[in-house]
């Protein structure tokens, strides 16, 4: 397939992403990566947690969380400096790269001899990379061209996907504390001003967020709710 023909299915197919659920975009994105981009055998995506720990989502092979796991605890590896710096980082043969020595031994222990880092957000104190595989030394040598594409176009469909995970939370937390403001009316007899400045006190005393807080009350409420029919 040439670079051009690859170019344009990789927009066909990143484009054909539906981002209405966080989670089945995440998946779209590396299952999209392998079947689009040459010599790509698996992928993931990495978020770099504030505390320095990659986490491993949509893996299309569960050995990627070793691989992640390894570059925390040896702090280098491609996967690793895409998600700190935002930015791309490929490396066609592992075990010649410089920057990566201890990293290059532990992936090629489980396969694989080349891989790529593509930064795809930045946001609140996390950090995310799309992350390509290959079991062909010398792969990825004329990648970047065509996977920044890709990736671009990804992490459109990622962002939209987060900001409607986002809303759906907050709509969720939203409920909950209505439904605690209800049960707090009712149990104290108070009026929905007083019972959430009730709800808002308990949360300052016991340093505990808000949402946590009506969670708990309203978890109550079931628990007595089954005991009682038990």
């Amino acid at each position: 397939m040439s670079a051009d023909a690859v170019v344009g299915e990789a927009g066909r197919l990143a484009r054909g992403i539906r981002p209405d659920d966080l989670e089945s975009t995440l998946l779209a994105i590396t299952r999209a990566a392998v079947r689009t981009l040459p010599d790509v055998h698996e992928a993931s995506i990495s978020i770099l947690q504030p505390e320095g720990r990659l986490e491993t989502v949509a893996p299309t092979s569960a050995v990627l969380n070793e691989l992640d796991e390894a570059q925390t605890e040896l702090g280098e590896g491609p996967c690793l400096e895409a998600s700190e710096n935002g930015v791309h980082i490929v490396s066609p043969d592992l075990l010649a790269d410089p920057r990566f020595p201890r990293y290059s031994r532990a992936a090629a222990r489980l396969g694989f001899v080349a891989q790529a880092g593509f930064g795809l957000f930045v946001r609140d104190s996390s950090r995310g990379a799309l992350n390509l595989y290959s079991q062909r030394p010398g792969s990825f040598a004329d990648i970047a061209t065509v996977a920044p594409l890709f990736a671009e176009q990804a992490t459109l469909a990622l962002s939209y996907a987060m900001d409607i995970d986002n809303l759906t939370r907050a709509l969720e937390t939203r409920t909950s504390i209505g439904q605690a403001v209800g049960i707090v009316m009712e149990r104290y007899r108070l009026d929905e001003k007083a019972s959430f400045a009730f709800l808002t006190r308990l949360s300052q005393h016991q340093n505990i967020k808000l949402r946590d807080i009506a969670a708990a009350i309203n978890q109550s409420v079931v628990h007595s709710k089954e005991s009682g029919s038990g």
